[in-house]
């Protein structure tokens, strides 16, 4: 796992700083730090609004002995990815926020979930 998720710790940070600095050059350095800050409220009004009509509908579907739907998992992936600062991880932690794109992402959130898992569950045992 370690070995599949250290160059996404590389290259994703070195991507957004590149971005950053060609943005501040292309707009400057104030109007890139204010996009940012905007990107950064938008990204937690929308979390926040998408996140509780998730969670009453996840409600509404347990009471009725459901499981609740999956698109749960996209509004947290999509939250986590607006936590971190820069443009790349903003414009993905959208796309799972956003409902209309959450449901074309979704099949492919889940296939690597459980790619992800398998074989993960097995308790191992210390001797």
């Amino acid at each position: 796992m370690v070995r599949k998720l250290l160059p996404l710790l590389l290259i994703v940070p070195a991507v957004e700083v590149m971005i950053l600095i060609y943005s501040s050059h292309l707009i400057g350095v104030m109007s890139t730090f204010l996009l940012i800050i905007a990107t950064s409220f938008i990204g937690a009004f929308l979390a926040k609004k998408q996140g509780t009509s998730l969670f009453q509908k996840a409600q509404r579907q347990m009471s009725q002995g459901h499981v609740p739907s999956g698109e749960i998992l996209g509004v947290l992936f999509g939250g986590l990815f607006l936590l971190f600062p820069g443009f790349l991880t903003d414009v993905v932690g959208f796309i799972f926020l956003l409902p209309f794109t959450r449901k074309i992402v979704k099949p492919f959130l889940l296939t690597w979930l459980r790619r992800f898992f398998q074989g993960r569950n097995r308790m191992t045992i210390i001797r």
